[in-house]
């Protein structure tokens, strides 16, 4: 098969752990999610500079993207963005999950390597409700409104601050 949509040179490719998708990482700023038939499954937009790297997760839930804007990014199989991990001060080279896909190493053009915890939606949920409730027990006295939603069936919870 022959993989073709990019606007601009293909940088990087990776299988998914089953075998069944191949991730590719361009010049035109984006990362894809394509089948081994050649059909584009996912576009993978957020960077702004060239992605340079791509690598899925071993349970092949997570795709990890690194790009010359200096930033690394976590994204579902689906294409959406969970987290952009800044840091490096010159762009990223490489990105590599650990076998337990519970860290991310990226490499840098800024002479170092990082390694990143890997948090899943559920638990960047639970930390900011945490950090949020513990602001509002500090701050009684402010005049934002907290709001807070249950996902239902999950119990996963969102929250942030708004007047």
């Amino acid at each position: 098969s022959v993989l073709t949509g990019h606007q601009d040179s293909v940088l990087s490719v990776a299988f998914s752990p089953d075998g069944q998708r191949l991730a590719t990482a361009s010049s035109d700023n984006t990362a894809r999610i394509w089948d081994l038939q050649g059909n584009q499954i996912a576009v993978l937009n957020g960077h702004q500079d060239k992605v340079s790297s791509v690598a899925f997760s071993p349970d092949g839930k997570k795709l990890a993207t690194g790009s010359f804007d200096n930033t690394a990014r976590i994204w579902d199989n689906q294409g959406n963005q969970l987290a952009v991990l800044t840091g490096h001060q010159d762009k990223v080279s490489s990105v590599a999950f650990s076998p337990d896909g519970q860290r991310l190493a990226t490499a840098s053009l800024d002479k170092t390597a990082r390694i990143w915890k890997v948090e899943s939606l559920g638990e960047l949920l639970r930390r900011g409700c945490e950090l949020l409730e513990d602001y509002f027990v500090r701050n009684p006295g402010t005049k934002e409104k907290l709001w807070v939603c249950w996902e239902e069936g999950t119990g996963n919870r969102e929250s942030g601050i708004g007047n």
